[in-house]
């Protein structure tokens, strides 16, 4: 394996970690005005991400330096001519993550309602709208010669990128539905688990259209390998989640999306932004990557980082552990 193909692969990691871990906080914040029936179950539910919803967030940052120090021109095409959804995205960011800061400042029921909806709002927004960006670094953009993007925000809501925008979103709502469930107690927890096997259930039938849509149009056998995982693991984790085991339905729900965003990547490789003006102005592996020896310092970076970021969210995980109940909720309110 060479360093352009090692770095094709780190980036993918980190996307694909994003997406795991942001995948359920999104799909927590998505399920406030389904689950929320009262605040105390409000904050219950948002009690469940409060110590690490900015900590997952990080790792699309990280992802974006790779991204740009790795495959400079891959940078710069996907970020100029996806300009306007990715400023969408950022927005939706920065909206929730001062929602989850400020929701708590005051008692009025109007000021919580209102940053409960900018949760939802930020939540959603990026959920669908990273579907609908990686569909269509999969299928291609219209790139000129300079590897210039030379489309519309219209553009890249093509029907393949919208299947891909709700698939994200659905598999990302049931993945933090299953969160809910295991980390809650009392009513919550059993109206959780409902809600994951009904949206569970539409997430496997969309995600399947998708999948195949995918593999019917970038055939790989690596791409079909991993589609195939995909979908067993959906469907053993709304299975496991029916017979009201959580904690594999929450792990066969990361392993969704592990293989899925692997798929893609799979799909895609060795491009990394194909042409759909003409393929000899596509963005690959080696027209788009550093130099090599950035390449090398940047790998004895990895090696020393990778590790070290692993266990520190290892470490988080497990000691945040322990379910978020109703009765600690209701003594912290009174308490106060």
């Amino acid at each position: 394996m060479d360093l352009n193909t090692l770095w094709f692969w780190i980036v993918a990691f980190f996307f694909v970690g994003y997406f795991v871990l942001d995948g359920f906080d999104f799909g927590v914040g998505m399920s406030l005005p389904f689950l929320g029936k009262d605040d105390i179950s409000r904050r219950q539910i948002i009690n469940t991400i409060g110590p690490i919803w900015d900590l997952n967030e990080t790792w699309v940052i990280v992802a974006g330096a790779c991204l740009f120090a790795s495959f400079p021109e891959w940078y710069a095409s996907l970020f100029s001519g996806f300009y306007l959804a990715l400023l969408l995205i950022l927005l939706a960011l920065i909206l929730r993550g001062v929602s989850f800061e400020y929701r708590h400042q005051r008692d009025s029921v109007k000021w919580k309602s209102g940053f409960d909806w900018m949760i939802v709002i930020g939540s959603a927004v990026p959920a669908l709208l990273w579907g609908v960006a990686f569909a269509n670094i999969v299928q291609g953009v219209p790139l000129d010669a300079d590897h210039n993007f030379t489309g519309t925000l219209f553009t890249l809501l093509n029907p393949y990128a919208l299947l891909g925008g709700l698939t994200t979103l659905l598999l990302f709502f049931t993945h933090g539905v299953m969160f809910v469930a295991m980390k809650t107690d009392g009513q919550l927890r059993l109206d959780a688990r409902k809600l994951a096997l009904r949206s569970g259930l539409a997430t496997i039938v969309v995600a399947a259209a998708f999948l195949v849509w995918t593999l019917v149009a970038h055939f790989s056998i690596a791409g079909l390998i991993l589609c195939a995982l995909a979908a067993v693991s959906l469907i053993a984790s709304v299975l496991m989640n029916y017979k009201d085991k959580e904690g594999w339905a929450f792990s066969l729900g990361a392993a969704t999306i592990v293989f899925a965003v692997t798929g893609l990547f799979a799909s895609l490789f060795p491009n990394v932004l194909p042409s759909s003006t003409d393929p000899a102005n596509s963005l690959n592996i080696y027209n788009a990557s550093s130099t090599d020896y950035t390449l090398q310092i940047m790998t004895w970076l990895a090696v020393i980082a990778i590790p070290v970021v692993l266990v520190y969210q290892g470490w988080t995980y497990w000691v945040f552990r322990k379910r978020v109940t109703r009765s600690s909720i209701e003594k912290a309110v009174q308490a106060h």
